[in-house]
């Protein structure tokens, strides 16, 4: 069986995405290409071999021969255009983060529910063989005392900001900044190895839109603290890890999960993940939201327990939000 799927934005995260697809074997073809501008969309569709290109939403949703589409946009258009999609009987992988508020993810979820239909977050790590390598390995670590998740990537548009220029990735009104664009990879892997924190203590470094331009967080449990960092303004070293009484996993991004190593204290190390290209890593992914819409039995507690996660994963950092005083428009800034 074959899905037929279009992209919604031209980025290179969609190319990854569809060089990705091109590793099923035939299992996702792409179908067609919705960009706001037909000659942007025509030359991004060219170099894929697709010749069906979109300038309305409107006529994307209405094509039957559509399956399915991938929402790669800006944050603050994932809701809406999901939600269109979905009205039009269309399954969806949407880019993280996958909604502003937990409260637009739960009401997508019921109408995905409603019609049968796959909705899902598109979170690398959360598909990757090397997330089950990565927790076996934690098994090794004996009592788990300390873990730190850091993602601090220097925006390659931060210079032309600084220099007075607009930019989507750090304009409020595009639910962007570096909570939403990189934080949620710290979020991900709290919510998935030790659950929704017991407390939590956030702070940020606000630009002159009034974005984050970096911030951070600590998660408290029982027994157990993580610290979470996260930047589009500075470019860390350091990666990730997770300390343990036996030794400490480390784990040089926090996104691909790749090259990952115990340092164990006997100072004896284990490698325990390789490394894979990017678009070899979300091949992953939509292999993942394939099977979900071709083997909804078989995967559905699999597929649950990802929207479970993504939901827990939203509510936190709305949490992190208010804490911050991050609004993305008036409603928000007023209950804040």
């Amino acid at each position: 069986m074959t899905i037929r799927y279009a992209t919604i934005g031209t980025g290179w995260i969609t190319e990854s995405f569809i060089k990705g697809t091109e590793l099923s074997d035939g299992k996702l073809k792409l179908e067609a290409v919705y960009s706001r501008s037909a000659e942007k969309g025509s030359e991004f569709a060219k170099k894929f071999g697709c010749d069906k290109v979109y300038v309305s939403l409107d006529e994307l949703a209405a094509d039957k021969t559509i399956d399915a589409v991938y929402i790669a946009s800006p944050n603050a258009f994932h809701y809406s255009q999901s939600k269109a999609m979905l009205i039009a009987g269309k399954h969806v992988i949407c880019e993280k983060p996958i909604t502003g508020t937990s409260a637009e993810l739960i009401e997508l979820n019921k109408l995905a529910e409603s019609k049968g239909l796959v909705y899902l977050e598109a979170l690398m790590a959360m598909h990757l063989p090397y997330r089950n390598a990565i927790k076996e390995a934690i098994l090794s670590l004996g009592r788990i005392s300390h873990a730190r998740f850091d993602f601090s990537q220097r925006s390659s548009k931060y210079d032309s900001f600084k220099n007075g220029n607009h930019q989507n990735i750090f304009d409020p009104k595009m639910a962007a900044g570096a909570l939403m664009d990189l934080g949620v990879y710290c979020v991900y892997p709290c919510i998935d190895l030790f659950g929704e924190p017991k407390e939590i203590s956030s702070w940020c470094t606000r630009l002159r839109t009034g974005i984050d331009g970096e911030g951070g967080a600590t998660f408290r449990y029982d027994g157990l603290s993580v610290t979470l960092t996260y930047s589009k303004t500075g470019q860390s070293a350091l990666g990730s890890e997770i300390i343990g009484d036996n030794g400490t996993l480390v784990i040089p991004s926090i996104s691909k999960l790749c090259d990952a190593r115990v340092i164990y204290t006997d100072k004896t190390e284990k490698t325990i993940t390789d490394s894979l290209e990017k678009h070899e890593l979300m091949s992953c992914e939509a292999l993942d939201f394939y099977r979900y819409i071709t083997e909804p039995d078989r995967l559905k507690a699999q597929y649950e327990n990802d929207r479970h996660i993504a939901l827990s994963v939203c509510r936190t950092m709305e949490t992190i939000r208010k804490q911050i005083g991050l609004g993305f428009n008036a409603k928000e800034d007023k209950n804040e």
